[in-house]
C-alpha cells in the first residue's frame, strides 16, 4: 500500500481508521450530504429542508439533523415566537465539509460513465458465468 493510503490501514494507526469510519458513517448516509449542501447556501427552516429533499420523511430528516448537530456540523436555533421558528445552519466545522463534498460530486459526475460501463461489463460477464 502506498504511503498516502496509510491512514486507512488499521494495523498502523487504529484511531485513524476509526476516525475515517465514524466520519463516513455520518456523511455516507443517504441524506446528510444533501442537507449539508443545502445549508451551504444559508440557514433553512425544517420544512424548507423537507420540501427541498425529495423522498425524505419527517422522521428521517429529524434524525439526520440531530446526528449532524451532535457531530457539531449543524446548529439548531429556536426563535421565541408564536408559532416557534426553528432554523438550521452549518457550523464552522460544517462549512469545512462543503469543499470535499463538492469535489466528490465533481468526481462522481466525471467518472459516472466509466463506473456504469464497468458495471455493465461485470453484469454481462456474471450472467455468462451462471
Amino acid at each position: 500500500m502506498s504511503p498516502r493510503n496509510k491512514l486507512l490501514r488499521s494495523d498502523r494507526e487504529p484511531s485513524a481508521c476509526l476516525a475515517v469510519r465514524e466520519v463516513l458513517n455520518r456523511i455516507g448516509d443517504k441524506w446528510s450530504v444533501q442537507i449539508v449542501a443545502l445549508l451551504g447556501d444559508g440557514s433553512m427552516r425544517f420544512n424548507e429542508l423537507r420540501r427541498s429533499i425529495e423522498g425524505i420523511s419527517q422522521r428521517m430528516l429529524t434524525l439526520t439533523l440531530r446526528g449532524l448537530e451532535r457531530d457539531g456540523l449543524v446548529t439548531r436555533t429556536v426563535f421565541p415566537e408564536i408559532p416557534p421558528r426553528v432554523e438550521y445552519e452549518l457550523t464552522k466545522l460544517g462549512d469545512t465539509l462543503l469543499e470535499p463534498i463538492q469535489e466528490l460530486a465533481e468526481w462522481a459526475a466525471e467518472y459516472r460513465p466509466a463506473i456504469q460501463a464497468a458495471r455493465e461489463k461485470f453484469d454481462s460477464s456474471s450472467a455468462k458465468r451462471r
